[in-house]
Formats: C-alpha cells, sequence, structure tokens
C-alpha cells in the first residue's frame, strides 16, 4: 500500500493569499476610497469632542444627571517626570532602550513573503531552512552558560562590588590581607550559584529530553519508520495513532473513518479538553524569563544604602587623620578595611534558603506533585496582591454533568430523575406494543394513554417529545473501540466492532452535548450511531429508532443556537429541532411566561442552561425551503446574510419543549480556596476565553463573587464614546464585582487606559470573558505598572503561557490538559486548591525567613565593620585591620553561617494556624517584613552592640591590652549566636545542633589556630596565650560584655509583645 503512494510537489498558497488579502485591504483603505477618508475624520473629530469629557472619577459629580457629563471632575493623571528627575529615575533606561531599538531596525533586513513549497515525503528537498521540531525550555546552552550565570550575578550591586574589592588586592599598595580573604567568599558564592543553576537547567534539559524523545510512526517510500518528535521535518509525512499527542503543527491527510471525520483535542494551547472537528495551529512557546524577586530588589537598594554608608564612614575617618599623606590610598584601605559592612554571604544564603524553601513545597505530603521549576522566587508566593487564573481546566474540571430539566409547570432535579426514567420506558413500551397489533407510529398512540390521567398523559408527552428532541439535536458522535488484532487502517466492517453499552463514548465538539446525550442514555434512550446523513436510537426496550439526517445548522458565537432538520424513517414525520441560548431563543419560540425567570434562577445555582424547542414540517414546507437553502447557498452575493435569512424564516413560533441545566464540575475545594484567598486580601481575576454568560456562571458558582456580592455586567462598547459613558456608568457603582468581555476591554484600554484600571482596581474581583492570549499577558503587565503590586498568574492550556510568563510569579497546573502551561511556569502544582497552601503556609514562610536570613546577614556585617571603626578610631585612625584574613573567613563560615542559615526552619505559626486565619498574609503585602525601618532597627543594633563589644574589650582588659582580639572576637561569636537565639520563635532541633555545633568549633580553633588571635603580627607581634583563656577572670569579663550586648535587646523584646504584640503572637497565645 505504501509504495502506491505516489510523493507530489506542492506550492503552498497560504503566503499568496496572504498577500492579496493584504493588497486589498491596502487598496480599500487607500486615498481612492473617499467615504472611508470621510469616516476617519469624522471619528477624529469624535475623539477630538470627547478629549474635552473628562470621565467622572470622583463622588462630587454624583449628584449631576447621567448625561451631563460636561460638567464632571477630571481625572487625575500622572505628571511624567521631567529634567535631572526623569533622567536619573527612568530616562537613561529609555534612552538605551530606543538607542537599541533604533540600531536593530537599520541592522535587520525586511523579511521579504514568498510562496512556500513544501515536498511531501522528501523533506531533503526542500530549498528553504526550518527550524527543528524540539521543545526548549532551557535557558543555557554550553557556551552561554558560565557567561549568562556570571552576568545574571555581576548586575547585582553587591556581587559586582566585591569583585572590585577583590580585584584590588592584586596592587600592593591596597593590600591589606591575604588573597583567599577576599576570592574565596566570593568563589563559593559563584560556585553555588552555578550549582544551583545547573541543576534547576539540568532538569529543564532532561524534561525537554522527555518530550523530544517521544516516538512516531513516519509514512516513506520503504514503509513506516519510527522517528523521535524533535527529529519531525517539514514535509514528513506522520501517523498519529489514537490518543496520541500532535507533535507538531499538521495537516491531516487522511483518517481511518468511512466519513473522513477526525476529532482532536487541543488542550495543550487552549486547555479545552472537549473534542473538536477542526484543524487548531499551535503557538510556539517562549522561552521562560528569568525572575527576579521583589526581596532581591529590595535587599539590592539596601546594599547600595549600606555602600553609601560604608563611602561617608571612609571619608570621615580620612578627614579626621586630617588628609595627611597619600591620603586617597588611605581612603581607598579605609573602603576595604570596612568592605565587611555590605556581607558577600548575603547572596549564598539567601540563595541557599531558597533552595531549602523549593525543597520544602516539593516534599509537603499535603500539596502532592507540586514541582519548584525557578528556584529564585520562592518569596514572591508570599507577597501576592493579584491573582489571575483561567476558568477551564483550572477552577473547572472540564466536565458537564447533566443536572436539571424543567418543562415549564414541573422541574426535574438529581433526585427526580427516576420518574423521568420511569416516564421513558412506560411510554416506549406502550408505543411497542402498540406497534406490534396495528403498526403504530413513533410517538405514543393515544388511545393506549387513554386510561391513564389526563394530567399523567400530558407530563408524560412532554418528557418524551423533551427528551427525544435533546438526544437528536446535537453533533455527537459514538465511538466504538475496535476488536483486538483489528488494524486501525483498515476501513473495518462493523462486524469488527464491539457495539456494547460498555465499549461506547461519545465525541463532540462542545462537552455540554455530551453530557445532554450521556443524561439521554441514562433515562432510557439511547444514540448507538451517527454518521454524516443518518442516526439511530435505541429505546428502553431495545428497539433501534432510524432518522434522516436532513440538514444541520452548526453552532456559532454569533447565532448562539444550533439546528437539525431529521425525518423519522418509520413515520416519514419531518421536524426540526433547535437548542440554544436563552438570549437567542425566547424571541424565537412562542409566548410564555416562565422561561426568562427559570432561566435566571439556573443562572444563579450556576447552571449553564439550554433552551430546547421544535417545529413540525409538512413534506411540501421542507421541500420549500430546501430549495430556499440551497438557492441561497449558491447565490455570489452576500451568501452569508442570505442562508442566514432562509433559515431565520424557519425559526418562527416554535413550540418550547424544554430548558436544560448543565453543571460545569469544580475542581476540588476550589470555592474555600478562593475564600480563603479573598480573606488573604488577594484580589482574584478570571481570565477566560468563554463567553460572558458561561464565564458569569463559573464565577457565582465559585464563589469567585459572593452571592452578597453585586455584579456590574460591561455593556458591549465599539467606540469612544460608548466606553466614556459607560465608565462613568461603573464609576458610579459601589463595590460590586466587574464582568466585562475582551472586545469592549480592548475599546476601555485604548482610549481609557489609566481611568479604567483605577476604577477595576478598586473591585473586590473582575471576570474578563473571550480573552485571547495577548489580552491575558496585557492584563498582567498594565496591573504591575498601575498598580506596582506582585501579581500571579495561574493556567492550565498552552493559551496561558503568555499570560504566566508576564507575572511576577507563574503557576502551571498539570493535569489532563497537558503540560505546556506547567513547564513554562515557575510553579508547579497538580490541583487549584493546592494553591492555598502554596501561598498561606510556603510563600508566607519563605518570604517571612528571607527578610529575617537577609536582614541578620546585614547585622552580622554591620557589627563587625563598627568594632573595626572603633578599634581604627582609638589608634589615632590607623588603616590597620583588626583581625586576620582567616578570623573574617571563619567568622561568616564556619563560627556563624550554620546557627544564622538555620533561620529558614524558623516559623511564626504552625502551618494548620496559617490556613485557619488566612488574614496573617495580608500584613505581608505591605512589606514591613523587609523595609527601611527594620533596616535602621537592624542598623542601630548592630553599631550599639559593635561599640560594646569593642569598648568593653578595651576597658575591662587594658592591663591585658595584648589578648585584645581574642576578647573582642570571643564575645562577638558569642553575641551572634545568642542574638539567633533572640531571633527564633519556634525551635527545631537542627538549630539546637547548629548552635552547639558553632560554638563547638570555635572553642577548637581557640587551641588549635592560636596564632591568629593577635592583634596583628606585622604590627604587635603578639600571640595568644592558651592558658590565659581558660582562667576564671577571662571567662567572667566575656561573659558581662556579652550580657550587656544582649540583655537590653531581650528586655526589649519582651515588653515589645507585652504592649504591642504582633498578629501571630495573639493566636500563638
Amino acid at each position: 500500500m505504501v509504495d502506491q503512494i505516489p510523493l507530489y510537489r506542492v506550492r503552498s498558497v497560504a503566503a499568496a493569499a496572504a498577500n492579496r488579502k493584504r493588497a486589498a485591504y491596502y487598496s480599500a483603505a487607500g486615498p481612492g476610497s473617499g467615504a472611508d477618508w470621510h469616516s476617519r475624520y469624522q471619528l477624529e473629530d469624535e475623539s477630538a469632542h470627547l478629549d474635552e469629557m473628562p470621565l467622572m472619577m470622583s463622588e462630587e459629580g454624583f449628584e449631576n444627571e447621567e448625561s451631563d457629563y460636561h460638567t464632571l471632575p477630571r481625572a487625575r493623571i500622572t505628571q511624567r517626570k521631567r529634567g535631572l528627575e526623569w533622567f536619573v529615575c527612568d530616562g537613561w533606561k529609555f534612552l538605551c532602550t530606543s538607542c537599541c531599538d533604533w540600531l536593530i531596525n537599520i541592522c535587520q533586513r525586511k523579511k521579504e513573503l514568498k510562496a512556500r513549497t513544501v515536498w511531501l515525503g522528501c523533506p531533503e528537498k526542500c530549498e528553504e531552512k526550518h527550524p527543528k521540531n524540539s521543545i526548549k525550555n532551557q535557558k543555557y546552552n554550553v557556551f552561554t552558560f558560565i557567561p549568562g550565570v556570571l552576568y545574571e550575578q555581576f548586575k547585582f550591586f553587591l556581587n559586582l562590588y566585591f569583585l572590585i574589592i577583590s580585584c584590588s588586592q592584586f596592587v600592593p599598595a591596597l593590600k591589606i590581607g591575604y588573597l583567599y580573604t577576599y576570592w574565596a567568599p566570593l568563589g563559593f558564592v559563584l560556585a553555588v550559584t552555578m550549582m544551583r543553576e545547573a541543576i534547576d537547567e539540568f532538569r529543564r534539559f532532561q524534561r525537554d529530553k522527555e518530550v523530544n524523545s517521544q516516538l512516531y510512526s513516519k509514512l516513506t517510500v520503504r514503509g513506516k519508520v519510527q522517528v523521535k518528535s524533535s527529529d519531525i521535518q517539514v514535509g514528513d509525512l506522520i501517523i498519529v495513532e489514537k490518543n496520541q499527542r500532535i507533535p507538531s503543527d499538521m495537516v491531516f491527510l487522511r483518517t481511518s473513518e468511512k466519513a473522513g471525520s477526525c476529532f482532536i483535542r487541543t488542550d495543550q494551547l487552549d486547555g479545552e479538553t472537549d473534542w473538536k472537528l477542526k484543524v487548531a495551529v499551535s503557538c510556539t512557546q517562549r522561552l521562560p524569563a528569568l525572575g527576579v524577586g521583589l526581596l532581591d530588589l529590595e535587599l539590592n537598594r539596601l546594599t547600595k544604602a549600606l555602600f553609601l554608608a560604608l563611602v561617608a564612614l571612609s571619608v570621615v575617618m580620612v578627614t579626621l587623620q586630617g588628609f595627611v599623606g597619600p591620603w586617597y590610598r588611605n581612603l581607598f584601605r579605609f573602603l576595604l578595611l570596612f568592605s565587611y559592612i555590605i556581607p558577600i554571604s548575603l547572596r549564598v544564603n539567601l540563595d541557599m534558603g531558597k533552595a531549602v524553601y523549593g525543597w520544602m513545597m516539593m516534599k509537603d505530603e499535603n500539596i502532592p506533585g507540586t514541582v519548584v521549576r525557578t528556584s529564585t522566587i520562592p518569596e514572591e508566593l508570599g507577597r501576592l496582591v493579584y491573582l489571575l487564573t483561567d476558568k477551564t481546566g483550572t477552577l473547572t474540571q472540564n466536565e458537564m454533568v447533566f443536572k436539571r430539566l424543567h418543562l415549564g409547570t414541573v422541574s426535574y432535579g438529581a433526585d427526580t430523575m427516576d420518574e423521568i426514567q420511569s416516564h421513558i420506558r412506560d411510554s416506549y413500551s406502550q408505543m411497542h406494543s402498540q406497534a406490534g397489533g396495528n403498526s403504530a407510529s413513533s410517538t405514543p398512540p393515544r388511545k393506549a394513554q387513554s386510561s391513564a390521567p389526563k394530567v399523567r398523559k400530558s407530563v408524560s408527552s412532554r418528557i418524551h417529545e423533551a427528551v427525544k428532541a435533546i438526544v437528536l439535536c446535537h453533533n455527537v458522535t459514538p465511538v466504538y473501540e475496535s476488536r483486538a488484532g483489528v488494524s486501525g487502517e483498515t476501513e473495518f466492517a462493523e462486524a469488527d466492532q464491539d457495539f456494547s453499552d460498555e465499549n461506547r463514548t461519545y465525541q463532540a465538539s462542545s462537552p455540554d452535548e455530551v453530557a445532554l446525550v450521556q443524561w439521554t442514555e441514562s433515562v432510557g434512550l439511547t444514540l448507538v450511531s451517527r454518521d454524516l446523513t443518518s442516526m439511530q436510537l435505541k429505546t428502553p426496550g431495545g428497539q433501534v429508532l432510524s432518522f434522516c439526517i436532513l440538514q444541520l445548522f452548526p453552532f456559532t458565537s454569533e447565532s448562539k443556537r444550533m439546528g437539525i432538520i431529521v425525518r423519522d424513517e418509520s413515520t416519514a414525520e419531518i421536524t426540526f429541532y433547535m437548542k440554544g441560548a436563552d438570549v437567542a431563543m425566547s424571541t424565537i419560540v412562542q409566548y410564555n411566561d416562565w422561561l426568562e425567570e427559570e432561566c435566571g434562577n439556573m443562572a444563579r445555582e450556576g447552571l449553564r442552561t439550554l433552551v430546547v424547542a421544535k417545529k413540525s414540517l409538512t413534506e411540501e414546507q421542507y421541500q420549500d425551503f430546501e430549495s430556499r437553502y440551497t438557492q441561497a447557498k449558491l447565490s455570489m452575493h452576500d451568501r452569508t446574510l442570505k442562508v442566514a435569512a432562509v433559515i431565520e424564516s424557519l425559526e418562527r413560533e416554535m413550540e418550547l419543549l424544554c430548558l436544560t441545566g448543565v453543571e460545569d464540575q469544580l475542581q476540588a475545594d476550589v470555592r474555600p480556596t478562593l475564600e480563603m484567598l479573598r480573606n488573604a486580601g488577594i484580589k482574584v481575576w478570571m481570565l477566560t476565553g468563554d463567553k460572558l454568560e458561561t464565564a458569569t456562571c463559573v464565577a457565582q458558582s465559585s464563589r469567585l463573587v459572593p452571592r452578597t456580592q453585586d455584579t456590574h455586567i460591561f455593556r458591549r462598547v465599539t467606540s469612544r464614546g460608548e466606553a466614556h459613558l459607560e465608565l462613568n456608568a461603573f464609576r458610579r457603582k459601589h463595590d460590586c464585582a466587574l464582568v466585562i468581555s475582551g472586545e469592549s476591554l480592548e475599546v476601555c484600554l485604548k482610549y481609557y487606559e489609566h481611568e479604567f484600571m483605577e476604577l477595576a482596581c478598586q473591585c473586590p474581583a473582575v471576570v474578563c470573558c473571550r480573552c485571547s492570549p495577548t489580552q491575558k499577558a496585557c492584563i498582567v503587565t498594565l496591573l504591575q505598572q498601575h498598580t506596582g503590586r506582585r501579581t500571579c498568574a495561574i493556567g492550565d492550556g498552552g493559551n496561558d503561557v503568555s499570560m504566566i510568563q508576564a507575572a511576577d510569579c507563574g503557576i502551571g497546573i498539570e493535569g489532563k490538559e497537558g503540560r505546556q502551561a506547567s513547564l513554562a511556569a515557575d510553579f508547579s502544582v497538580t490541583q487549584f486548591r493546592h494553591i492555598g497552601r502554596l501561598l498561606m503556609v510556603h510563600g508566607r514562610n519563605s518570604y517571612k525567613r528571607s527578610a529575617a536570613l537577609g536582614q541578620f546577614v546585614m547585622h552580622r556585617g554591620l557589627i563587625i565593620s563598627t568594632m573595626q571603626a572603633v578599634f581604627s578610631s582609638v589608634f589615632y585612625f590607623a588603616s590597620v585591620p583588626l583581625y586576620q584574613g582567616f578570623l573574617m573567613v571563619g567568622y561568616a563560615t564556619i563560627y556563624t553561617m550554620f546557627p544564622v542559615f538555620s533561620l529558614v526552619l524558623d516559623q511564626d505559626v504552625k502551618p494548620e494556624m496559617a490556613m485557619l486565619y488566612p488574614e496573617l498574609y495580608k500584613d505581608l503585602t505591605k512589606g514591613r517584613s523587609l523595609s527601611f525601618k527594620t533596616f535602621l532597627i537592624w542598623v542601630l543594633i548592630s553599631i550599639y552592640q559593635g561599640g560594646i563589644l569593642m569598648y568593653g574589650a578595651l576597658v575591662l582588659f587594658e592591663s591585658e591590652f595584648v589578648h585584645v582580639v581574642a576578647i573582642s572576637f570571643t564575645a562577638l561569636v558569642l553575641t551572634e549566636l545568642l542574638m539567633v537565639a533572640l531571633t527564633i520563635r519556634t525551635w527545631h532541633w537542627l538549630m539546637v545542633v547548629a548552635e552547639f555545633l558553632s560554638l563547638g568549633c570555635y572553642v577548637s580553633s581557640l587551641a588549635f589556630l592560636n596564632e591568629y588571635f593577635g592583634i596583628g603580627r606585622v604590627s604587635f607581634g603578639a600571640f595568644i596565650d592558651f592558658t590565659f583563656i581558660t582562667t576564671v577572670t577571662f571567662l567572667w569579663k566575656v561573659s558581662a560584655i556579652t550580657v550587656v550586648s544582649c540583655l537590653p535587646l531581650y528586655v526589649l523584646k519582651y515588653l515589645r509583645r507585652k504592649l504591642s504584640p504582633p498578629s501571630y503572637c495573639k493566636l500563638t497565645s
């Protein structure tokens, strides 16, 4: 068979068609189109007139009439900075960006569009070069890894500063210690960073390799061969088996079905799990951007403040010297002596802490399957203000369940479905008995029902007609698995299939239709077969009813309804069935007094409603319609309008049969999770591509919009004037959720971006429907620009990737909808309900721990720099180091590193308490855990303790002055260990081990490394006497200095917790 397939040269006409459309567009908009020019100028005049009509953005204008918006106060527009302030703040960035864009536009050649030639089955004959069909989420390659990591590290002021300081030690006049004193810590920091990046990069490589190594069958002249997904080329003929992922952009050439149809799912693109007949074009995935957390930026600013303090202190020292001798060299030496004000260990401690936080998230048994894909921003989860979420597959399971059938006078719910089943069974049993006696019609005979009560007969008949309409009016196809051993390529006969109920599944373009057909099967009327021209139903008694499909009118977003004309082959009756949204069907069906009210009731319950109606046609009526319909389809002008007009001629005075309610099942615990986020001060915005009615239903059913909350549905606007009036109307609403469509959103953002964002950010919840992926990313960016708050985006499909990557923190849900969003996100979870614990527990702890760890590391550097300043002041401002190189390295590593790093295990409240009281999360969004206020407090603590330690050592040990190094350094180490204990709020056994381990290491170093504890071998030549440090005098005086430096802080902490306790203290007590 394969050898008989000819391989032809195919010339694609896509580019040519695009050129023709583009040429037609420009010709229509050119100078020759006077009407278009006139309308455009008219629009510009209207826009200019609207500039004089400001939006109402304050309470003052509420007393005016709605139409009098000329007198409304003007909106407050933030003025741009100009002059030197503008250049210093943002101007230089703008100028650099503009210059780079200008150079790129000059150097880059414009791509010439031309026809594309594809050789089917012979990709080697293609003259054009195409990229490989491989997925790549890696940030680096072999050549860019080291330069890229170094650039990402040295772009921070902290690391760049230490690089300059370390390089200065190669200058003999500036050298004040051993080279390893500066290069060893810097090398250790870079080594840890490179190791972490290498691990993350290797994990990304493994995930990409897993996807790229999936095998597919390629059709060649030699037969079928197996090929990896990454090796697929343009022009290859690929055989995609059932339930196999489509590896690239493909065109379906042939299927094994007799009708040539093929159902596909686009869940990896848009998160939709329903089956579609259309071929979707997949989008390319962007490389993930490197995230930088807000905490890192705040610490970077504090580092710059410390640098200014360092320069000021050095200038003061040189000034007090009197600028004698080579003062500039002394200035630089003081900069080196006080360089520990900016601690190089800050970055390595924070990076290792982030790795620990990520490990804790992945090992949490309460959120199984969580994956941390970006280990640089875990603390961002603790500072979120806006959460932007997708709907389908994120809040919902995209699994529809039939919940209610309303007939006008009676309603059936989940607990009364057995009554419908009984009516259907009795109805068709009577029909079958009558048919056996006198060949009755397919409808229940009237004589057979005459013995029943009149009301019972009426209800039974209406139920029968409603269920039959539901099982006939759809686009669902039943699918049966083939028997074992039957090849998927052959057109097997019906005898090769198993038509049992257990082997049947349904495929359709909408999950709502599948839910309806599955429900009819549960009540006894089953769809067993369907092709392009016919459909077969099975009754509860096993009888098969055949219907001929005469016409099919598919659902469109414009019409919001679908219809079908069928002929009952047993009675030759022709019936036109139609179902659709209530807004479209209310004008089509006959007058009634219950439809609008019941649709509103079901919508408030979160159900998706469909109105079902029918119309009986005679043979003459159908023949007349068919001739007009055929003539309209053959029309050369206004074909679409003519076809719609012919169809609408049938859509008059249709008989209303029933109203159905289908529920899109929410994911587990979505409602309590959204309530938890709302109580935590996080505003949730739902961005979805679904229609407005569906999005509103899900927002209400999921309690994204509480029942007591008012909802403002933003009217559809297409012009600036309409947007102007609608925004003014929305401004009058207070404390209400906003529902807006993507089309109206685009108009508002085009003309009134600032005003709209100001109003939307005041809403407790926002629902944006009919949003494109680009609009989702745009909304995220606008929130960041207008509020300056941290945003998080969560989704599960490929259409959510742009939104996830634009947010400060991206979360992907990995499940049956695919892995594209999960691979592109910073964090990956399996269910939406895991977001609660991820934010309330891990995000909160990560931020508070990182803030405490960062400030404590800076305190550790400030206190030793204060001691150095006091020491230099005593010795006539000499630029002589107080401690030797090894002591400085050991102080930041083995002596204090383990206790300080153990702060990553600290927690103020238990995880259960943090989940129970999400209000604790709200305090973090204000950034009070790490601010200039807390930073200033730590600076004052460091100055106080450093002064006490140095002056205490000089006062108490005046007779043993040569031992001042050992005395002051011992008190310093003990003070740091006690300060860690003062900071800890919940003790962990590893914290105790770290404290005693560090103390043991220091005591051992006193015995074996005593040559380093002199005041300075070069200056004084003194060495410590080991017998001296074992005396009682040494011990009590060191203890006294340590107590004086720490005890006041303990007292202040105790008084503060008693007089003004933090929120978590009230819960723990």
